[in-house]
């Protein structure tokens, strides 16, 4: 007999329960980070959404001003501006220049009147007085 065959019981081949619980440990905080990072980007997402939709409101506001060829009256105008199935507010507000044939406009859009602590989209534009055919 060989010192080989001596040894009825061979050594077993294969994983502890030790091995296979840190790699169970691994795969579970690998998982885990991964959900937290697709979580992340959905919300980014959605955020992102949002604020396209929003700047697509005020650019289509200020579009429909200067094709209308209105003189604005200055002052603050709040009203409803939903774009895309998503319910907005926008505020117009309109002040004079140093030249009196121009008038700034401001619209800002936030996610609802009662929400002005975030705002989504602001944009600014002159609007020059057609009406006086000035230019």
């Amino acid at each position: 007999m060989t010192a080989r065959t001596r040894h009825p019981r061979a050594r077993a081949r294969g994983f502890t329960l030790i091995e296979v619980l840190v790699a169970l440990t691994i795969l579970a905080v690998a998982l885990t980070a991964a959900m937290r990072a697709m979580g992340s980007m959905v919300e980014s997402s959605a955020s992102l959404q949002q604020r396209m939709l929003a700047e697509f409101s005020a650019e289509n506001h200020l579009a429909t001003l200067r094709l209308s060829r209105t003189w604005p009256e200055p002052g603050t105008r709040g009203y409803d501006c939903p774009q895309g199935g998503v319910a907005l507010w926008c505020e117009e507000s309109v002040s004079g220049t140093p030249n009196p044939s121009f008038r700034r406009v401001e619209v800002a859009v936030y996610p609802s009147a009662g929400n002005k602590s975030v705002r989504l989209a602001w944009l600014v534009t002159l609007v020059p007085n057609e009406t006086r055919n000035v230019l």
